[in-house]
């Protein structure tokens, strides 16, 4: 393994070369995710910028081919960046529009002036959701923006905004697109959530321009063609529609069906102008007629959200996606491959190690449907390929390894096991379900007096009816119940040649490998999130309780939380005896089984999310959601405390060797680079002394491998 480390570090600073400014760790996939918007740089088409959905802008240098981190803006992991602006006239200038999912009042417009390396908030759009922005073709220091509050208008390249709708206004709010008119930067269309607005005096007037447009249409797009700048495109969610006449009159194109079809951009080729593509919630059309007919060119489940034609070369196209990243086509837009080298917005929830190939890794993955589920590793987290086949695009909240080293994945529905690189779950899996009440069918009993009354045979009649109605329902509900348990599985954790399985049911086991599984009766019938286990020890919490068993899971007693914990967000056992338990308060530790609890001063973090006993090393491995960026490592023996810088907020940490690996919140997997090679100096950080972890704002001897 040290040869392969040593390559592995060879790797890294090839890596650090491009991304020095990112991170202390560095970002290694898998790659894709949910990109939203692409921009290029007037002067250098082959220079390319591009929003994810998770605050980050990336740049390319070969034309979307490869990208690179370029900056997170507003150091935040939330924002939807839909819109890229690139100043011509400085192209060091960039513009980016901002917004929050869920939120109406939160995003903005950021500034940079050195290339995206840096961003600043622009104050008079600080909290605007941002849906649109765009600049002048004849005047580019003319900028418009649109957001669910109104429109706002910028004369000098971004450095101010005014209104230019009506305060408060009725009508013109919730501004999804924006366009301008070619020759005239006076005239603005407006896309809002219900239909197109147009102003030809800068915002001082406003007209509906919905006639030929359904009612109560979403508008997303809005397009003005350079040349005829009285042709103008809008796409909604209805259909694609185009006006002769500057937005007098609508038509409704034809070749693309309406059902369920959200039309999220339109661009022009900008060498072929009647070539119009059209990114939709069911793929990419594309019209070389001006919009007369459209005809589909991908598969129909590709959610695009931003199309880029290349000026040099309109054969190259790029297409920006939902869960998929950056897909390129060189052919026109006939043929689609992905362009993901260095894209990763994906949202890592689950991980295992192979016990028996300690560089092979795999990760499971969230909200990216049949895109995602697992990721495997056979370089250390260097490289990932995806191993989803027969997951069903469940997505994958735990993942763990039997005894006879089968992998198996904890999802929304079941549990699934890895066999010949497909996943399968077993419907024949003896496995507990949730409790539901069955009425008991009736059976014979002994005769007894009533009253022989009709009344009273009435009464009989009707009860005897009702059992038999129930009896019926149960059976019919037994016949077509799924076999195996259909839950959600949040947790695995291997004791001996027993794995235990903290699911939405209960608490189950398996002593077949994970083929089948039964309820441990001993422990409550609740949804228990947590599960870990170190030689005999083994626990399980829901958010509000903690079981523990010291004999393998033979007995198990309830553990009362620490009295300042309100709601458990991680557990561990370690091997001497005692069990941790984290929350939003900070980090606990109990050697009796809960009569006596240690809070963990010394650590100035709270909300913690992940707690991971490192058996071979005999410490704790901690990491919480932030602000902080440290991972933190506490000796089981002594409670010391010893941090690395890892420059992202962590959902979980392991050790991969001599190196960690962890898991961001939404940006994929990190690697922890090694600085010199470990034969040469030691690969353990030196420990923090306990007084320099008092507080945030105490000094801390980070120390950097």
């Amino acid at each position: 393994m040290r040869g392969f480390y040593r390559l592995s570090i060879v790797c890294l600073f090839g890596f650090v070369c491009l991304q020095a400014h990112a991170a202390t760790w560095f970002p290694f996939g898998p790659d894709g995710g949910d990109a939203r918007a692409f921009a290029a740089d007037p002067k250098e088409p082959a220079h390319l910028y591009l929003g994810a959905a998770n605050g980050w802008i990336y740049q390319s240098h070969d034309g979307g081919r490869t990208w690179e981190r370029l900056a997170r803006v507003g150091q935040r992991d939330d924002l939807v960046i839909d819109n890229i602006l690139v100043d011509p006239a400085d192209t060091k200038h960039l513009l980016v529009g901002a917004w929050v999912p869920g939120e109406h009042t939160d995003g903005g417009i950021f500034v940079s002036g050195d290339g995206g390396v840096t961003w600043a908030a622009q104050a008079e759009m600080k909290g605007q959701s941002v849906r649109a922005l765009t600049e002048a073709p004849s005047d580019p220091k003319i900028m418009v923006a649109g957001s669910l509050d109104g429109v706002f208008r910028s004369t000098d390249s971004g450095a101010h905004w005014a209104r230019i709708s009506e305060a408060g206004s009725k009508e013109i709010h919730e501004v999804e697109s924006l366009a301008i008119d070619p020759t005239d930067p006076n005239t603005i269309y407006a896309g809002t959530w219900h239909l197109p607005w147009k102003t030809t005096d800068a915002g001082k007037t406003w007209v509906s321009i919905k006639q030929g447009i359904i009612e109560d249409s979403d508008v997303f797009s809005m397009l003005v063609d350079p040349k005829q700048p009285s042709e103008v495109y809008a796409s909604a969610c209805s259909g694609i529609y185009k006006s002769e006449d500057g937005g007098g009159k609508f038509e409704k194109a034809l070749g693309i069906p309406s059902d369920a079809r959200r039309t999220r951009v339109l661009v022009q080729d900008p060498n072929h102008l009647d070539t119009v593509f059209a990114g939709t919630t069911e793929g990419l059309y594309r019209t070389y007629d001006g919009g007369s007919f459209w005809l589909q060119t991908t598969r129909p489940d590709l959610i695009v959200n931003d199309v880029y034609v290349d000026p040099g070369n309109s054969k190259h196209v790029l297409l920006a996606t939902d869960r998929e990243g950056v897909w390129s086509s060189d052919d026109g837009g006939d043929s689609f491959m992905p362009s993901n080298k260095g894209f990763s917005a994906r949202q890592i929830a689950a991980y295992v190690s192979d016990v028996q190939r300690p560089s092979t890794l795999y990760v499971g993955v969230l909200n990216d449907k049949e895109w995602g589920g697992v990721f495997v590793s056979e370089t250390a987290g260097l490289s990932w390929s995806q191993l989803s086949d027969g997951l069903n695009g469940n997505d994958v909240f735990s993942l763990g390894q039997a005894q006879d080293g089968t992998i198996m994945a904890g999802t929304a529905h079941g549990i699934y096991r890895l066999h010949d690189e497909r996943w399968q779950r077993s419907e024949e899996e003896e496995v507990a379900t949730v409790p539901v009440a069955v009425p008991a069918v009736a059976v014979a009993k002994p005769a007894r007096k009533v009253a022989n009354t009709p009344a009273a045979r009435r009464r009989a009649a009707a009860k005897l009816r009702a059992e038999a109605e129930a009896a019926a329902t149960a059976a019919k509900a037994a016949a077509v119940a799924p076999k195996g348990f259909n839950g959600s599985v949040y947790g695995f954790a291997k004791s001996g040649e027993t794995i235990y399985a903290a699911t939405a049911g209960g608490v189950l086991r398996s002593s077949s490998n994970g083929v089948t599984w039964s309820a441990v009766d001993a422990v409550p019938s609740d949804e228990w999130r947590f599960v870990a286990a170190a030689k005999a020890n083994v626990a399980a919490a829901s958010l509000t309780t903690v079981e523990m068993s010291k004999d393998s899971g033979a007995t198990w007693q309830a553990v009362a939380l620490p009295a300042k914990v309100d709601q458990v967000s991680a557990l561990a056992v370690d091997g001497r005896g005692g069990v941790w338990v984290a929350g939003r308060e900070g980090v606990f530790v109990s050697t009796d089984a809960g009569a006596n609890w240690t809070m963990l001063d010394d650590m100035y973090v709270r909300n913690i999310n992940s707690l991971y006993y490192d058996e071979a090393t005999e410490r704790m491995l901690v990491t919480s959601n932030g602000p902080a960026t440290e991972v933190f490592e506490v000796s089981v023996a002594s409670l010391q405390v010893t941090t690395w810088e890892a420059g992202w907020n962590l959902r979980f940490v392991r050790p991969v060797g001599d190196h960690m690996v962890g898991a961001t919140l939404f940006d994929g997997i990190v690697v922890q680079p090694r600085m010199v090679d470990s034969a040469e100096a030691p690969t353990r950080p030196q420990s923090v002394p306990k007084q320099e972890v008092a507080g945030p704002g105490a000094t801390r001897t980070a120390a950097r491998e």
